[in-house]
């Protein structure tokens, strides 16, 4: 696509870091997510936890449902316009990802993977979890990590961090996590304070004299000596230490075990430089396809007291020149909707649409959580009803349109690219003047799925 003359495309994403101790989420985040904030509105969350309750009871549980954390971020940034576009679960590991609906049908070849490293790879409780995807065509992968614990166990969590990298997604033509453009890596990463004492640490950290403490981090140590991670950048440690707290406290480690502060959660990030595309693409690339990453903002938030970690955020800005600058898939209600009638959906697409007989173009309210919080919908094949060379029509039958009206919003979902193609602009469903039998089903649920033909009875969306 032609993207010459296009301006930078900037996208503001905020990501957490936090080891919740298997707690349950707290009353309110406001702060953790900036949602406060006078900066410009926030395009992304990345939410990555560690240590999520997974008893055996719970984890089976929340396979079948979603956990009660994802279930608290969507309840929170729902009403403000942000869907859950993937997520991915290994036990403790929670990895997180939310999206302003505007840049819905620009993300594209969207993945997820877990790499085990506990008890030599056959248990969940320590590796990473991973979601890649193309943004306005650009490569992005965030890995979600909890590294092995305890001091002298450093040559350990570069090992675990070496075999989460050669992990492979699943597909064709997905590149490995380090030949994304922009790979970002957080999580409980379980670096210490090496060499200095439990008292000269935290008098320097009394003393807000962080930068004594910063030579002797594993971590910075590791960045210098092991080649795999010299690339990776880090915002300065302004913050304090941010492990071991007593619980709802700002005192560190009173046990009897007085563990030494360490800055264990962390946020880094790397982005591919221009040799190392050239190397792989065989020619220069032009230097305006690239991405750039700026960290606005790293900070710590000592409020949040329900588990012995500290939660730790990077805000970040993202500037790319688009690679894909239109949907591909155009639709919109037409005329008036109410439950007094059968109503229209028009839409068109792109000439190289890899359209399936499985695509489907949903109802949703303009709060939905994640794509499976459809109204109703309608199977694009079997529900159209006109078609020429430009577009074609879809209808939805008036018995499956909310009889109280309201505000809402179209998408088409592609199988082919598990992905959504297309959003409509919000849209008002006029209240039916008749009275009000059934309303909207309640959050999280679906109407009936209709049958796709009565041979085959309930064919289920698959839109994980």
């Amino acid at each position: 696509m032609e993207t010459a003359g296009l301006p930078t495309k900037e996208l503001r994403l905020h990501l957490v870091t936090w080891n919740v101790g298997t707690a349950s989420p707290p009353p309110d985040v406001t702060s953790l997510l900036q949602l406060n904030s006078v900066s410009p509105t926030t395009d992304m969350y990345v939410i990555g936890l560690q240590e999520v309750n997974s008893k055996i009871t719970n984890f089976l549980s929340d396979l079948a449902f979603d956990d009660p954390w994802s279930i608290f971020f969507m309840t929170v940034l729902s009403p403000l316009g942000y869907i859950k576009l993937s997520s991915v679960r290994m036990q403790g590991l929670l990895l997180l990802i939310f999206v302003k609906h505007v840049h819905l049908p620009f993300i594209r070849d969207i993945h997820t993977h877990y790499t085990r490293t506990g008890l030599y790879g056959y248990w969940g409780n320590k590796g990473g979890v991973s979601v890649r995807m193309s943004i306005f065509g650009h490569t992005i992968c965030f890995m979600n990590c909890h590294l092995p614990a305890h001091i002298e166990n450093t040559e350990q969590r570069l090992d675990d961090f070496e075999k989460i990298l050669e992990m492979q997604f699943e597909g064709e033509n997905v590149p490995s996590p380090l030949d994304h453009e922009v790979l970002f890596w957080f999580g409980d990463l379980n670096f210490r304070i090496a060499d200095y004492g439990i008292h000269f640490v935290r008098e320097s950290i009394n003393n807000k004299r962080f930068n004594l403490l910063w030579e002797k981090d594993q971590l910075n140590m590791a960045k210098k000596n092991e080649p795999f991670l010299k690339e990776f950048k880090e915002g300065p440690l302004q913050f304090k230490p941010t492990y071991k707290f007593d619980l709802y406290s700002e005192v560190y480690d009173t046990s009897e075990k007085k563990r030494k502060p360490a800055w264990t959660d962390r946020i880094l990030w790397k982005v591919k430089n221009l040799s190392e595309v050239a190397s792989k693409e065989g020619e220069f690339p032009e230097e305006e396809n690239l991405i750039s990453v700026t960290l606005n903002n790293y900070v710590s938030h000592m409020s949040y007291g329900i588990s012995d970690h500290k939660p730790v955020t990077g805000t970040f800005k993202l500037e790319m020149k688009p690679l894909v600058s239109d949907p591909l898939v155009m639709l919109n209600p037409e005329g008036e909707w109410s439950a007094e009638h059968d109503v229209l959906i028009r839409y068109s697409a792109v000439p190289e649409f890899p359209s399936s007989s499985w695509d489907w173009i949903g109802l949703f309210q303009v709060t939905f959580r994640h794509m499976k919080d459809y109204v109703t919908y309608a199977w694009v094949e079997d529900d159209e009803i006109s078609s020429n060379r430009h577009s074609k029509q879809v209808y939805m039958s008036a018995s499956e349109i909310p009889k109280a009206g309201g505000e809402f919003l179209l998408c088409y979902y592609s199988n082919n690219l598990q992905s959504i193609a297309g959003i409509s602009e919000p849209f008002q469903i006029q209240p039916s003047r008749t009275p009000v039998e059934k309303d909207l089903p309640e959050e999280g649920s679906s109407w009936l799925q209709k049958p796709d033909n009565p041979e085959s009875g309930l064919r289920t969306k698959d839109c994980t």
